[in-house]
């Protein structure tokens, strides 16, 4: 897979070297020739010295021939730019736009051409409610544009999900169980597992069908 990582910022890099290490064909765009010179020190990547905000520098970087553009640049307002410019310029199947500031993940959709965002502060928020929140759903990640989520919920004691098989739960057709986490061990999402007080649930779901699986894992 060809990945194009606009932004050679920590986040951008640290992408970049685990990609490339996973074997995958990687390129780096910043406009900074003192970071890409740096970097290209540190990391055995393609590297482009060019500003992905303009179509000119993303078409000599060759972004038509790309399966996935990652806008990692610290600044929201450039990472919108790029993910616009790879959607309706370049026609890249998939566009991942990191979001920088909370108040802004609302912008991160279709209309500007993300396929997936990825908020830093959105995922600790996250990560910190998973782990002191019990009964109740937590959005861990968004894709499709926002209209389906990774959500987790602890399950508490009077969860009406508790000793009952995943495939008696009667969830909703738009949501699946991907992972059942019990006592730091994961579990196998089987039709027969029993579901346990504790047992941390991950569902993908889509948006409209949220309130369902709350009903079904947390009660009314």
């Amino acid at each position: 897979m060809k990945v194009a990582i606009c932004g050679a910022g920590n986040v951008g890099t640290a992408i970049a070297r685990d990609l490339s290490a996973s074997g995958h064909d990687v390129l780096v765009i910043d406009k900074e020739p003192d970071v890409v010179d740096r970097r290209r020190k540190e990391l055995d990547v393609t590297w482009i010295t060019a500003d992905a905000c303009e179509v000119a520098s993303l078409d000599a970087a060759g972004l038509a021939s790309v399966d996935v553009v990652v806008a990692a640049t610290g600044d929201d307002e450039d990472n919108l730019v790029i993910s616009l410019l790879a959607k309706q310029e370049f026609a890249v199947p998939r566009v991942v736009a990191r979001v920088n500031h909370s108040k802004n993940q609302w912008l991160f959709n279709e209309g500007w051409g993300v396929d997936i965002s990825v908020s830093t502060p959105g995922l600790i928020t996250a990560i910190v409610e998973e782990a002191v929140s019990v009964g109740s759903v937590v959005r861990l990640l968004q894709f499709e544009r926002g209209a389906t989520h990774l959500v987790e919920v602890t399950l508490a004691p009077e969860s009406p999900a508790v000793g009952r098989s995943i495939s008696s739960l009667e969830l909703p057709r738009e949501a699946t169980v991907v992972a059942v986490v019990r006592d730091d061990h994961l579990v196998v999402p089987r039709a027969e597992v029993v579901l346990h007080d504790g047992d941390e649930v991950l569902v993908l779901v889509a948006q409209e069908a949220e309130a369902e699986v709350r009903a079904v894992l947390v009660g009314a």
